[in-house]
């Protein structure tokens, strides 16, 4: 008799990196349970492994409650093997001009927080029995611009990813306790919907000369949640085309 399928929680998955990251883990048979603030396509809502999609704001530490409950109650008892935080917010002026130390909203830091730091915390926390029971992995999406000066990237975007690497490492030495592996991706220029039209001008910085595309992140995500990767945790891997390098 063939294995139970494997079941991923995935959060922002509406479009872009998220959206790729599912039609990967499909296409390897696992049950997906996704959210995001926006409903999915209609025509990803006929992928039979895509069970479940909650449609919420993460932002919020109350939403991110009842989305751990009603995941949980998805879950009814059962292992959960891969919870991969994906959701994210940038803020930009009306202009896309980056936001930066001297003239980002202070309020506007603490909602980039809330989602890109606070919410993958109380998430992993929320599903650590069923990852534990599941010997699952956590992955969490970071960014190039954690690491270096971004030219679009405001500031309280860099700095609440380079806190989630931080982070990341800490819950790795924790949750090995729980026989859960903890790592991250750190995407660079990713062509998805959210990337300006300005972000051309980078490609001469990328050794690879070309935009990354959302599946070169699915498929290391996918990586780090296989058993292809059981002895990594506590690493952030750069997809970038090199341009990390500099």
């Amino acid at each position: 008799m063939s294995a139970e399928p494997k079941t991923l929680i995935l959060t922002g998955a509406s479009r872009g990196i998220g959206h790729a990251t599912v039609k990967r883990f499909s296409d390897e048979g696992w049950k997906i349970v996704t959210c995001s603030r926006e409903q999915v396509p209609d025509e990803c809502k006929r992928d039979p492994n895509w069970t479940d999609h909650i449609t919420v704001n993460l932002g919020e530490p109350a939403n991110q409650e009842d989305f751990i409950e009603q995941a949980n109650g998805l879950l009814d008892g059962g292992p959960l093997h891969a919870l991969i935080n994906n959701a994210g917010m940038s803020p930009k002026t009306p202009y896309k001009e980056r936001l930066g130390c001297l003239n980002g909203d202070l309020e506007a830091w603490r909602s980039v927080y809330e989602l890109n730091l606070f919410a993958p915390l109380r998430l992993a926390r929320g599903f650590a029995s069923a990852l534990h029971k599941g010997k699952g992995a956590i992955v969490n999406v970071t960014s190039i611009a954690g690491h270096f000066i971004h030219p679009f990237a405001g500031s309280a975007y860099s700095t609440s990813k380079a806190a989630l690497s931080c982070l990341t490492r800490e819950m790795a030495a924790e949750f090995a306790e729980l026989g859960v592996r903890v790592n991250a991706v750190a995407p660079g220029e990713i062509e998805t919907e959210m990337l300006s039209a300005e972000t051309e001008v980078l490609i001469p910085r990328i050794p690879l000369r070309r935009l990354g595309q959302p599946d070169d992140v699915a498929s290391v995500l996918y990586f780090l949640c296989s058993g292809d990767s059981g002895y990594v945790s506590g690493a952030e891997i750069f997809v970038t085309g090199g341009q990390h390098l500099y």
